[in-house]
């Protein structure tokens, strides 16, 4: 437990929304996350998941 942090300490880290936060543990996209109620437990070495967006670009040039 001591190794874990909060929802609100893992977005300063991150530099994200809260929520954001909590719904990349809700869709299990943060690795061993625990919850209890309504609060998550992060651990602090915890990496921020890959972007899923796509860039826009195109493969061809013209």
């Amino acid at each position: 437990m001591l190794d874990d942090i909060s929802v609100r300490q893992a977005a300063e880290k991150r530099e994200i929304s809260e929520r954001r936060i909590q719904k990349l543990c809700e869709e299990n996209r943060v690795a061993e996350t625990v919850r209890f109620g309504h609060a998550w437990a992060i651990p602090k070495d915890a990496r921020k998941p890959a972007d899923k967006r796509k860039t826009g670009r195109t493969e061809f040039e013209l």
